[in-house]
């Protein structure tokens, strides 16, 4: 009887020990650095595709080419607003009156290459958003006797100022 608890005691630190070696050798191909400085490598490992919107954005460039003052609805799959809007325009109100106005690239709603795809919630998110801000701007701002500007206008920048999160908290 005494030889069974010793027995399963040794298999459990030969595993143990075979771990912590699984586990050291994993760690040191992680945080082994070349020998010329060159981190890329490195930076690999942590993020193994990083998310480029510029090139991102060139490419969807080059794929519309020809097409660019043609709706957006006709170039793309499953646009759901802005559908009248030139192709390429819809590409600089992403880049700039999304992404710019909230602090954020194209992976926060989109899946890259699956632009159509609908499996992030803040595609829905946004897009409610951008309704709330028609409703406020083509009914609400127009009853708004002594605004300045004959065409009072909001935007995503209005109320994120580059933040995911709205600004909510003024200065002091």
């Amino acid at each position: 009887m005494t030889r069974k608890p010793r027995f399963a005691f040794r298999v459990v630190i030969v595993f143990a020990f075979v771990m912590a070696i699984a586990l050291a050798i994993q760690a040191s191909r992680l945080t082994t650095l070349p020998a010329n400085n060159d981190y890329s490598a490195v930076a690999a490992l942590q993020d193994p595709k990083p998310f480029d919107q510029k090139q991102a954005l060139a490419d969807l460039k080059k794929q519309i080419a020809g097409k660019e003052n043609q709706p957006s609805s006709e170039v793309f799959k499953n646009t759901q607003m802005l559908k009248t809007v030139p192709a390429g325009r819809l590409l600089a109100i992403m880049e700039i009156g999304y992404s710019k106005s909230l602090g954020v690239d194209c992976t926060h709603c989109h899946t890259p290459g699956e632009w159509e795809k609908e499996d992030k919630p803040t595609k829905q998110i946004t897009r409610e958003m951008a309704k709330m801000s028609l409703t406020i701007t083509n009914d609400l701002l127009k009853n708004i006797k002594n605004l300045k500007g004959p065409n009072p206008v909001i935007n995503c920048t209005t109320c994120h100022r580059g933040q995911v999160k709205p600004a909510l908290n003024m200065p002091n």
